[in-house]
């Protein structure tokens, strides 16, 4: 199997079931929501089918909403780029958790707002290598360039050195609301009452906290009677009179 598919595999939502990408309209005239709701790379949203999909955006506002556990660095980067590119003003809202290349796929918005317990997770890229002492000692100084990349994203976001990223990327940096605001990888945090869910496995992750970690089968049937509620109120709330 290919370092690609077991990344994707690990990745995925624990369910089980992928979401597509989304684009709707919203109430707000001149304003779209592009909901990234999976994994970045061909088990998930890739950037093909969402640079057309952004290519087709006329809007003045793009409400680009995150909650990912990152994946491809190549597709994130061309996902970014087509953002930057496009006219319309973009706000980042991390509505669950911008991980690894979600991270930086964010930083695609003029305004970054993060949701009360949502988290931002950054580290260093990944890959495999088959081939000889030459081939490995090439994916090293591919992947230093890569990290090098990323680095100057976070500090041009920040205002603070490409130095300051180093360690916490070699580290595994997961970083709650609050941190990520004091670090100024975000503008603002969504305050309402309750908080996010992690719909994620993450365990291909060294560090990532407890609280995103996989449920117990007692805290999963819990979550999905929450979720069933949740579902029950919403339904009823659109068809109320």
């Amino acid at each position: 199997m290919k370092f690609k598919e077991i990344l994707a595999r690990a990745l995925c939502p624990k369910d089980g079931r992928p979401a597509a990408l989304t684009v709707r309209a919203m109430e707000a005239d001149g304003e779209v929501e592009v909901l990234v709701y999976d994994q970045i790379g061909y088990w998930g949203i890739t950037a093909e089918e969402f640079v057309r999909e952004i290519k087709q955006i006329s809007a003045s506002t793009i409400h680009l909403r995150i909650d990912t556990p990152g994946g491809d660095v190549f597709m994130a980067r061309a996902m970014k780029t087509a953002l930057e590119q496009h006219p319309a003003r973009v706000i980042s809202h991390v509505d669950g958790l911008a991980a690894s290349a979600g991270s930086y796929l964010m930083l695609a918005g003029d305004e970054i707002e993060i949701a009360k317990g949502a988290f931002v997770m950054i580290h260093n890229a990944w890959m495999i290598t088959m081939g000889d002492t030459r081939d490995h000692a090439l994916s090293a100084e591919m992947l230093d360039k890569v990290d090098g990349s990323i680095r100057a994203d976070y500090a041009t976001k920040t205002g603070k050195s490409a130095e300051d990223f180093r360690q916490l990327m070699n580290d595994e940096t997961w970083l709650d609301a609050e941190e990520a605001l004091a670090m100024g990888l975000v503008d603002r945090i969504y305050e309402k009452n309750g908080g996010t869910e992690n719909r994620f496995d993450l365990s291909i992750f060294d560090k990532a906290p407890d609280a995103l970690k996989p449920l117990s089968p007692d805290e999963e049937t819990a979550a999905a009677h929450r979720a069933a509620q949740m579902r029950k109120l919403d339904y009823l709330e659109r068809v109320a009179p």
